[in-house]
């Protein structure tokens, strides 16, 4: 009993020394990131941990709901497309073409209006929210200095960064995309209450505009911008010019970096549904045009799934691009596998979310898991055909 006593006692010290150390030495991050995803059974952040973060809603306003094909779901998936979700635990598949849903399932217990993590795809949302600044001119063009929004900005190159750098990833930031290190810069903004600290707490050291590298930091700061030259939350404004004109069918949330008045972590974090998150293609591969509206200038739409170096062909401005098999496509992209694919010669949307993305090599900036959603979605449009 003693012993016991005694082993309680020490324990108790030592964890209370390393939240003390943690402290001191500015990682207390790691005790939210710790509590939020290690606890939960997992070593990354997951599909439903905006449960576990304050966040912001995105108003929706009078519902659009898609319609549905006359052969909706009456097509089986094939047996490569099962085997992919069940491995890499799909938990949304949608197929959308000609504004109809064509093919639709849910797995895990997910279902039309279950929310999961964006990741990196809300990375495309900001780039549209500045593309939407820019057209009521409370951003110049993608060539405004971000020291006009925050004079404060370090480094070298701090003077030299654009409002366009920041969105075609060319950015020239100190940062790092170890997603699985608990000690990088993109952990640390991840669990960090403090972003915007965060954020202006780094350097522009590298010459911007030259090349590109994909860095989640760029968007953050450009989400900041774009609060500072519209004064509204990021949320609110994606909700006032997107998501209600787009007849958004649920509400979405947006992670915090604190509760109240805190910032989204606009780099990712998006809680929404395969169909709503889908409204983001539609809108993409109509122009800019949601029924008539213009939410997004035309040619502003096609720079951004055009690449901006012809060295890096994969990446635009906030947006993904690819040609499979002759197809031409672009697409919004987050971790573990979250995709909406935009195909415009054939006006098909594909949609996919998941816990689990598939390999991603050093040769090949898209993951193989792409190859096989778009490949096996035409093969189910071909026996629709037939």
């Amino acid at each position: 009993m003693k012993f016991l006593k005694n082993f309680f006692k020490w324990f108790a010290i030592v964890l209370v020394s390393i939240i003390v150390l943690m402290y001191i030495f500015d990682v207390d991050y790691l005790l939210r990131a710790v509590r939020t995803v290690y606890f939960n059974g997992h070593s990354t952040a997951f599909l439903e941990d905006y449960k576990y973060f304050p966040n912001r809603e995105i108003k929706k306003g009078v519902a659009q709901p898609w319609t549905l094909a006359k052969d909706y779901n009456t097509i089986e998936a094939t047996e490569t497309l099962e085997k992919t979700h069940k491995e890499l635990e799909t938990v949304a598949f949608m197929i959308v073409q000609n504004d109809s849903i064509f093919h639709e399932s849910y797995y895990d217990g997910y279902g039309k209006d279950s929310k999961s993590n964006s990741f990196s795809m809300a990375k495309s949302v900001i780039t549209m929210a500045m593309g939407k600044a820019i057209m009521e001119g409370k951003i110049k063009s993608l060539d405004q200095k971000v020291v006009d929004f925050f004079p404060e900005l370090k480094g070298e190159y701090a003077q030299e960064v654009t409002i366009g750098d920041l969105s075609s990833m060319a950015s020239g930031l100190s940062w790092d995309e170890r997603y699985y290190s608990p000690f990088s810069i993109v952990t640390r903004a991840y669990f960090d209450n403090d972003l915007k600290k965060v954020i202006l707490g780094l350097e522009i050291n590298e010459k911007p505009g030259q090349s590109f590298k994909y860095l989640s930091g760029a968007t953050e700061l450009l989400a900041m911008c774009i609060e500072k030259a519209t004064g509204e939350y990021i949320s609110d404004y994606v909700s006032k010019h997107f998501w209600q004109p787009m007849g958004a069918e649920n509400e979405a949330l947006w992670q915090l970096d604190h509760a109240n008045d805190g910032i989204e972590k606009a780099y990712c974090c998006i809680a929404s549904n395969a169909r709503d998150f889908s409204r983001f293609g539609k809108l993409y591969l109509n122009n800019g045009n949601w029924n008539g509206q213009q939410l997004l200038d035309a040619a502003f739409v096609k720079r951004c799934v055009t690449p901006r170096f012809p060295e890096s062909p994969e990446y635009g401005y906030g947006w993904w691009m690819h040609n499979i098999d002759g197809k031409q496509l672009f697409y919004m992209r987050g971790h573990l596998g979250q995709f909406v694919i935009v195909i415009p010669e054939d006006q098909l949307i594909i949609t996919r979310l998941g816990h689990i993305k598939g390999l991603q090599t050093e040769t090949d900036p898209h993951s193989n898991d792409l190859y096989v959603y778009v490949r096996e979605a035409y093969k189910l449009l071909e026996q629709r055909n037939q």
